[in-house]
């Protein structure tokens, strides 16, 4: 099987995404061109971010239609990242609330895309 290595989302602006995404998960950019920009995730992932007016073979889908998903330590964490990441001015698309699944919250990034935190339900 392939190693997983990237997560693309496409943008209207790489550069601007970019520099939100360092700020926001506190990474460097790698790599950073008008139609591409990169970023690490961790443990040799990146996270690439391409034009979607550039990208080949032309992309199809809405913003918002997946997620990107970080889990944290505890509830608290939660809590916190919501209060830092709507102070920064992310339209917050759920609060905190307890799911089935844990503890979450889901934020929108400049394009629509889902970023959701949660802390997983105890077993």
């Amino acid at each position: 099987m392939p190693d997983f290595s990237f997560l693309i989302l496409y943008v209207d602006n790489p550069p601007a995404s970019a520099t939100f995404y360092s700020g926001l998960l506190e990474r460097p950019i790698i790599e950073q061109a008008p139609t591409f920009a990169m970023l690490p995730l961790r443990d040799g992932i990146m996270l690439g971010l391409w034009s979607r007016q550039a990208v080949e073979p032309p992309a199809n889908g809405a913003a918002g239609a997946g997620e990107i998903a970080f889990v944290v330590i505890d509830t608290g964490e939660v809590d916190r990242l919501h209060a830092d990441w709507a102070s920064r001015g992310l339209t917050i698309a759920q609060p905190p609330t307890r799911m089935d699944f844990g503890y979450t919250f889901t934020a929108l990034d400049p394009d629509g895309h889902r970023l959701r935190v949660f802390r997983p339900a105890a077993e």
